[in-house]
């Protein structure tokens, strides 16, 4: 028996499964082998990032799904854009000249014009506690770099709604056992 075969021997069928009943549940497929979900053609996205790189490659992608892109350097430009050509998504870069990308995201949500508009933030740090703070001020999705073209997709469904349109994530809430206990104390 070859060292593959003892492996599948060990690794080939759940713990829980007796190795004389045969595995009815198949394995789920592949992402990259499933259908992609795309927007409705001409849904304008804003991509917010200094990199040109960054916005070459998400210009590329979007634009073969039917996406239309509105790019900006940085986050002052990217507000004046979000304000005046009104796309339906953001992919907004947390590290930015001038204006960062978690202020950028405060305006956005404190701006009755913009608060409804999706936002994926981007990082190329490692650092969970970007993502954590994101979605504490309202981001919808978070997006590490570098990424492929599977995973913008990927992020870009999770906020389409049936009909094809970028919609705002629901909320998120802590999981009971993380939420602050809260005691009323009365004075005596």
């Amino acid at each position: 028996m070859g060292i593959l075969d003892q492996l599948k021997a060990l690794f080939g069928r759940p713990a829980m499964v007796p190795a004389s009943q045969p595995l009815s549940a198949a394995p789920a497929p592949e992402r990259r082998l499933q259908p992609r979900l795309n927007a409705r053609d001409g849904t304008r996205v804003l991509i917010i990032d200094d990199s040109k790189t960054v916005l070459a490659v998400l210009r590329k992608f979007l634009r073969s799904a039917g996406y239309e892109t509105i790019e900006c350097l940085d986050a002052e430009s990217g507000l004046v854009a979000l304000r005046e050509q009104k796309p339906e998504l953001v992919f907004l870069d947390i590290m930015l000249p001038g204006m960062n990308g978690f202020a950028a995201l405060r305006a956005i949500r404190r701006d009755p014009q913009t608060r409804g508009t999706p936002v994926i933030m981007m990082s190329g740090n490692e650092q969970a506690m970007e993502q954590f703070f994101g979605t504490r001020i309202g981001a919808d999705d978070f997006m590490k770099k570098p990424f492929s073209r599977h995973e913008v997709f990927f992020h870009v469904e999770r906020l389409l709604d049936e009909e094809g349109i970028p919609r705002r994530a629901a909320p998120r809430t802590a999981a009971p056992h993380l939420q602050p206990e809260i005691r009323v104390v009365r004075a005596a």
